[in-house]
């Protein structure tokens, strides 16, 4: 998986953010569990991407709230 561009992430709704938060979970779910197996070999270094992707897309959702909160359109 490439590096999420937040740019790229702030075009896109709630919705499909939150679509995005579903799927990164799955991966990290089975990255772990590959990880506790030990079948982990060539993807050892994605555990931290998809981490790292999950935080960007969290933090989106977030700017997204409190914008609407204070009654700015984004």
């Amino acid at each position: 998986m490439t590096k999420l561009k937040p740019a790229e992430l702030r075009k896109m709704d709630i919705k499909e953010l939150n679509s995005k938060v579903r799927e990164l979970r799955s991966e990290l779910l089975r990255l772990r569990t590959a990880s506790a197996r030990g079948t982990l070999r060539k993807e050892s270094g994605k555990i931290r991407s998809v981490r790292r992707n999950l935080a960007r897309v969290l933090t989106i959702i977030r700017e997204k709230e409190l914008a609407a909160k204070r009654g700015v359109s984004g």
